[in-house]
């Protein structure tokens, strides 16, 4: 497996990714709203971010190693 392109620390299980970050907002993808689960994180199923729970079972561990998740996306 490949670490994700990008992880984001975040501090509540309910997150949103609309692909924007260095690049204008209109250059990412249509907004979606993700769940982290009991793993700790989920990937955005549009840019592959990753966003990892502050405290949770994947937060320290070695990215590349852990499966993709991104069920849990919705619009």
């Amino acid at each position: 497996m490949i670490p994700p392109p990008e992880v984001i620390r975040v501090t509540t299980p309910r997150v949103s990714c609309d692909g924007a970050g260095d690049i204008a907002p209109a250059l990412g993808h249509p907004r979606v709203f993700l769940q982290i689960d009991e793993q700790g994180y989920v990937d955005c199923g549009y840019c592959d971010r990753r966003f990892v729970l502050i405290g949770g079972p994947a937060d320290g561990a070695d990215q590349g190693k852990l499966p993709d998740i991104s069920s849990g996306a919705s619009l």
